[in-house]
């Protein structure tokens, strides 16, 4: 049986209050919200903190408010729960309702937050397993180890990013409100990510994620589709978030596709999405865009199912969801498990 390490616990009221306990923890203290990633990940020995600052106790940062300008401000511990079925972020940001709707089971939704998802570590086969497992096959260099398994050659590390919600909110065009002891800043949400597996997160560690602003879209239609074995619980082995807004001739006039499960952050598609500009959401234009997110996406053998069924699966997620967008029907559902090609 897993069991949790020792640690400190500290259950600060006000964020001035988790920022002091974050400096005092001297970089060896880890925020948790809903606690559905970090426990697990240190039962496996994978984090290890001395001391863990939760956050769930802090009032401004739950609730989910529309502001006078029209943004969703979203406290980063409102639930994946809340996120998924608040008639605000159905009405205007679709792909978000979904996405939270996606992750995980009932149970852990309850529990899991907006900001805990945004934060996910990136996952490797190689990397989420315990403690013995990793001893037995070499450590990884991700934890304990100096070489990438996936890729031996390579001198940096090739974790994916396995959150649902961020390929959604960069697509939407949402950011960040980000507190530290410099103060605050507000950064786009995909700026929120590098290309790392280890150093995933571009804010600052002693930084809090606060909120999250998502603008007004009224007249965007959005939606994520999600690819996993099985229809509950697995984290996504691909993950499609498209915007579009058309004119009224019904042309493309603004896109955004982002994936999510292919790379180590949110991979933003603009190649695929200017082959979709001018033209009308048809079958032809639609394949014109699949084929050109096919043609960059480059998954490798750190996830589930086989690296050419993932590759494929790019271009026929992408034709669902803008199938799904241009009202012309799909196959199968969105956030479904593992469909036909």
């Amino acid at each position: 049986m897993l069991r949790l390490p020792q640690f400190e616990y500290a259950a600060p009221h006000t964020i001035a209050q988790a920022l002091s306990y974050l400096k005092d923890g001297a970089g060896e203290a880890a925020l948790v919200a809903g606690g559905t990633d970090l426990y697990p990940n240190m039962k496996r020995g994978l984090l290890e903190p001395r001391l863990v600052v939760g956050l769930s106790a802090i009032p401004e940062l739950k609730g989910l408010y529309r502001a006078n300008s029209g943004e969703l401000v979203i406290g980063s511990c409102t639930t994946l729960s809340e996120v998924a079925r608040d008639a605000r972020v159905l009405a205007s940001a679709r792909a978000l309702a979904i996405a939270a709707l996606s992750v995980s089971t009932p149970a852990l939704r309850n529990m899991g937050t907006l900001g805990g998802n945004l934060c996910l570590d990136t996952r490797c086969n190689y990397y989420n397993q315990s403690h013995l497992w990793r001893q037995a096959i070499g450590f990884c260099m991700k934890k304990d180890g100096d070489i990438c398994l996936v890729a031996p050659g390579s001198p940096r590390c090739w974790a994916i990013s396995s959150c649902d919600t961020a390929p959604a909110l960069i697509a939407l065009g949402a950011s960040a409100r980000l507190v530290g002891p410099k103060g605050e800043r507000t950064v786009s949400i995909e700026s929120l990510y590098r290309d790392d597996g280890i150093n995933y997160l571009a804010k600052e560690p002693d930084e809090i994620v606060a909120q999250i602003i998502v603008p007004s879209r009224t007249d965007w239609r959005s939606t994520y589709w999600k690819l996993r074995r099985r229809g509950s619980f697995d984290f996504p082995v691909l993950g499609v978030a498209v915007a579009v807004r058309t004119d009224p001739s019904a042309a493309v006039c603004e896109a955004k596709i982002v994936l999510g499960g292919v790379a180590a952050r949110p991979l933003t598609l603009p190649s695929a999405a200017h082959a979709l500009l001018g033209q009308p959401l048809c079958e032809e234009t639609i394949a014109g865009a699949a084929e050109q997110a096919y043609r960059v996406a480059k998954p490798v053998d750190n996830s589930d199912l086989t690296l050419g069924y993932r590759k494929r699966m790019v271009r026929v997620y992408l034709t669902r969801a803008l199938r799904e967008l241009a009202g012309l029907g799909s196959t199968a559902t969105a956030g479904g498990e593992v469909g036909a090609a």
